[in-house]
């Protein structure tokens, strides 16, 4: 045990816990929410803001910076995923006038 965690400090299961309720909060926004895109975008970035909270947890806790690079690389796609997605969605609200979830499965191809 270290000394900062036996001391009463913030130790390697504290951001395990954040990150699991971060997780947990995404899945039940893309499952709870069917109707609003908007927020099921932001329910993927909570996921995938839980996924670089493990990352970066585990790598500090190992002393090894191979997590920390790889949560940048999450992140930069993460960033790209949010500018495409947006700017899809309002080339669709100029053409459909609405960003229901249902109205792209009725879109014949």
């Amino acid at each position: 045990m270290s000394a900062m965690n036996a001391a009463g400090g913030i130790g390697l299961i504290h951001y395990l816990v954040v990150a699991a309720l971060l997780f947990t909060m995404g899945v039940l926004g893309i499952f709870l929410n069917r109707k609003n895109i908007i927020v099921i975008l932001m329910a993927i970035e909570l996921i995938l803001l839980a996924v670089n909270i493990n990352l970066v947890a585990f790598s500090s806790a190992l002393g090894d910076l191979v997590g920390q690079v790889f949560a940048m690389f999450v992140l930069t796609v993460a960033a790209g995923e949010a500018a495409i997605g947006l700017a899809i969605l309002v080339i669709f609200f100029r053409g459909r006038g609405s960003i229901s979830v249902d109205d792209p499965s009725r879109m014949k191809g």
